[in-house]
């Protein structure tokens, strides 16, 4: 006895079904605007009752495109960018785009890697987060690159065509600074992370705060972007004399490792020492007290990354859409934040 063959289902039977051209298919599954209702239900109709699933390399063939976005982290771990690269999925995945996922680990070099990467496997367009964009690697890569490029909160260097959707980062740190100045604090730490740009951004903003104000003063602790900077910056703080009496941590993970510093040294914040952190995250609305922070919305930072791909992707679309995408940060005030202890 012969085993059969399951065949699988094509246009031309999806045509057959539904009782129309082929080309008629064609153009509904490719999302051509003259296609009149009736034909769109019948079409979609058919597709259904036969299981009928595009052949994407054949589309790719026809059309020149892989129907795939790179997608380059410095840090997956970081619960943020996992946020970002989640809310961009999103979008280009109902727009029929497939991601591909790197890593960089914090490293320049692996972003140049992982660039030149997804160009081999020639993506449609690219969506980066980088651990370090004025690299000279970085930039010398970004240059060569010849696909649409969005990068996410980072600057775009010089001679680098791209779309970038961003944070403006200084609104809120400048706010959280102000609300600290007004409550009597004269000496702040900033526990903040390497070259890149939300770093940059917070150390303008909390700099040109104090700027104004006789005696304030602040020490920056500069470091890798991770929970053991937030920790070792936290143990060098605690043991200045006089000690700082608010910190500000420019960083979700930095925040909480801050934070696992001053429980385990018995530090009560809000009392002892008052603290900022950057991001909502779970940590900061349980922890006790409840941590003030400055609060950005991840998700859209997301989505707009995607759109402006997508606008460079889809025909017609790019000449109206923005350059760029920045959108704001605010401070949230809670009683972290207090007078400091006399």
């Amino acid at each position: 006895m012969t085993a059969r063959t399951a065949t699988r289902p094509g246009m031309r039977e999806v045509a057959e079904r539904a009782g129309v051209a082929m080309s008629s298919v064609s153009r509904v599954l490719s999302g051509h605007p003259d296609v009149s209702h009736q034909m769109r239900r019948v079409v979609m109709t058919a597709v259904r009752e036969l299981g009928y699933k595009p052949d994407m390399l054949a589309q790719g063939l026809r059309s020149g495109k892989t129907f795939s976005v790179g997608f380059t982290v410095a840090d997956i771990g970081n619960p943020i960018l996992a946020e970002i690269i989640t809310a961009a999925e999103k979008p280009l995945r109902a727009a029929g785009y497939s991601l591909l996922l790197t890593n960089s680990e914090g490293s320049p070099e692996l972003d140049v890697e992982h660039i030149t990467l997804l160009e081999r496997r020639r993506v449609d367009g690219l969506i980066l987060s980088l651990a370090e964009e004025h690299h000279p690697g970085v930039v010398a890569a970004l240059r060569q690159v010849t696909t649409p490029v969005v990068l996410v909160d980072r600057d775009i260097p010089e001679g680098v065509t791209a779309r970038r959707a961003a944070f403006d980062h200084a609104l809120g740190m400048r706010e959280a600074a102000k609300h600290l100045l007004a409550l009597g604090h004269r000496r702040f730490a900033l526990i903040t992370s390497g070259p890149e740009r939300p770093a940059r951004e917070r150390r303008r903003a909390v700099a040109q705060a104090l700027a104004d104000v006789d005696g304030a003063e602040h020490t920056v602790y500069a470091g890798e972007f991770s929970l053991e900077h937030g920790r070792r910056a936290t143990q060098e703080i605690l043991v200045l004399d006089p000690r700082p009496t608010a910190i500000i941590a420019g960083g979700n993970m930095l925040m909480e490792g801050a934070l696992m510093t001053l429980k385990a040294a018995g530090v009560q914040v809000g009392r002892d020492i008052s603290f900022v952190g950057c991001d909502d995250v779970v940590v900061a609305e349980i922890y006790d007290p409840p941590i003030a922070v400055v609060r950005r919305d991840i998700q859209a930072v997301g989505k707009a990354a995607a759109e402006l791909l997508l606008a460079d992707l889809e025909p017609g679309s790019a000449s109206e859409a923005p350059r760029e995408i920045i959108l704001p940060t605010e401070f949230i005030a809670r009683q972290s934040c207090a007078p400091p202890p006399h």
